[in-house]
C-alpha cells in the first residue's frame, strides 16, 4: 500500500470561500433560534442531519433554490458579534484543515441593511478579519465581490470601496452569482477601477456555462484568477492560454458535483487541468451547503483522481503562489509543503512525528 500523508497537515492557501457559506451548521441553527428566523425545511433538515441539501443549479429554477437557501442562512447574521463569530469559526475550521492563508469572499451590500450601511458593514468584516488573524495566527484577507444580478453601477461603487480599504485587508475584487446573467463586459469598468487600485481580479467563470465564460473573464476583466474555471477543460486552446498566462483556477470539486455541474466526483476535470499546466487552488466554496471543507477537496483529488502525495503537494504550492500573501508568507508556506512531503507517513495516512504547519500571518 502506498504510504500517504495526512492532508490536514499539508500547508495550503484557501482562495475560494464565500462568507455566509463558510458558517458551521450549528451556528446557523443557533442564530436562527436567537432571532426567530424561520429557515426553509430543506435547510433545517440538512443542517440537523449533517447531509447536504439536494441541489442542482444547472437550470435557473435550481439556482434560485440554491440562492434561497443561501439567503435564508445569511438572514441569520444580524449583529457585529455574529460577523465576528463567523470569521473566527471559519478561521478555526481552516486551521484544522492545514490552511495557512485564507482569502474570504464577501459582497458587503448583502449585510449592509442590518449593519448600518455599506461602509460600516465592510469595516465590521475587516475588523473581524484583522482581529481573528492576529489572535489565531492564520493569514486572512478579504476579496470583495460584486453580484452579477445587480446593476454594473453597483459593482463600480463596490470596486471603489474595495480600493479604499486595500490597506485594511482587501486584496481582490470578484464577480459572483449566476454567470448566465450579466455579461462580463458589463462589469469591465468596475474591474478596471479595482486593478488600477492594486487589487487582483478574480471573477467567477466557467462553472454554469462553458469555456466562453472563462474567455470573457480573461478578455474583458483581465482576470488573474478564475473562480471555478473547470469548463475550460472543454477547450484545449483555452487550457494552454490559462497555463501560459499562469492564471489560477479556484477549483471546488465537491461544489461542482453538489450543484450538478458534473454528475460524479470523477467527472470533475481536475486531472485534465493539472496536466495541462493550469495553476489550481482547491477551495470549499460554500461548505455550509456542500458539506465538505478544504482538506476534503484534497482528499477528493487523492481518492477519486489518483493524485499522489507529490502531486497534492504541488496543488498546495499552486494555491500558495496564486494567493495575495506577502512574499515571506509564501516562502514560509512553500517550505512547509516541502517538509510535509519529506516527512514519513503511515499507510493509513497518519504521519508519524509530523507537526502541524505554522500558520502564516
Amino acid at each position: 500500500m502506498e504510504r500517504v500523508r495526512d492532508l490536514s497537515e499539508l500547508p495550503k492557501a484557501h482562495l475560494h470561500l464565500h462568507f455566509t457559506g463558510s458558517m458551521r451548521p450549528g451556528t446557523v441553527l443557533e442564530l436562527a433560534d436567537k432571532y426567530g428566523v424561520h429557515l426553509p425545511d430543506a435547510l433545517t433538515d440538512a443542517l440537523t442531519s449533517g447531509e447536504p441539501p439536494k441541489l442542482r443549479a444547472t437550470d435557473e429554477r435550481g439556482w434560485f433554490r440554491f440562492q434561497r437557501l443561501y439567503d435564508a442562512a445569511r438572514s441569520c447574521l444580524r449583529e457585529p458579534e455574529d460577523i465576528r463569530r463567523l470569521v473566527r469559526e471559519a478561521a478555526e475550521e481552516d486551521l484544522a484543515d492545514g490552511s495557512g492563508w485564507l482569502e474570504i469572499q464577501v459582497d458587503p451590500t448583502s449585510y449592509a441593511p442590518r449593519l448600518g450601511g455599506l461602509i460600516p458593514a465592510l469595516e465590521i468584516i475587516l475588523d473581524a478579519v484583522e482581529t481573528t488573524s492576529r489572535e489565531t495566527g492564520l493569514g486572512m484577507r478579504v476579496l470583495v465581490a460584486a453580484n452579477r444580478m445587480k446593476h454594473p453601477l453597483d459593482a463600480r461603487t463596490l470596486a471603489r470601496l474595495a480600493v479604499r480599504y486595500a490597506d485594511r485587508g482587501v486584496v481582490g475584487f470578484g464577480l459572483s452569482n449566476d454567470e448566465r446573467r450579466g455579461m462580463a463586459r458589463d462589469f469591465d469598468r468596475a474591474f478596471h477601477i479595482a486593478r488600477e487600485g492594486g487589487l487582483l481580479s478574480a471573477p467567477h467563470g466557467g462553472e454554469l456555462t462553458g469555456p466562453a465564460s472563462v474567455r470573457d473573464c480573461l478578455d474583458d476583466l483581465h482576470a488573474t484568477r478564475i473562480g471555478h474555471g473547470v469548463r475550460a477543460a472543454e477547450d484545449p486552446r483555452l487550457l494552454k492560454r490559462l497555463a501560459d498566462r499562469g492564471v489560477t483556477c479556484e477549483v471546488c470539486p465537491a461544489s461542482n458535483v453538489a450543484l450538478g455541474v458534473y454528475e460524479k466526483p470523477e467527472d470533475v476535470p481536475l486531472r485534465t487541468l493539472f496536466e495541462a499546466g493550469v495553476p489550481l487552488a482547491l477551495g470549499a466554496d460554500d461548505p455550509l451547503l456542500f458539506g465538505s471543507r478544504l482538506a476534503a477537496q484534497y482528499e477528493i483529488a487523492r481518492r477519486t483522481h489518483g493524485f499522489t502525495d507529490a502531486e497534492l503537494a504541488e496543488l498546495a504550492r499552486q494555491s500558495v503562489r496564486g494567493s495575495a500573501a506577502p512574499r515571506d508568507v509564501k516562502e514560509r508556506m512553500l517550505a512547509g509543503v516541502d517538509d510535509w512531503l519529506a516527512g514519513p507517513a503511515d499507510p493509513d495516512g497518519a504521519p508519524r512525528g509530523s507537526r502541524r504547519p505554522s500558520p502564516a500571518r
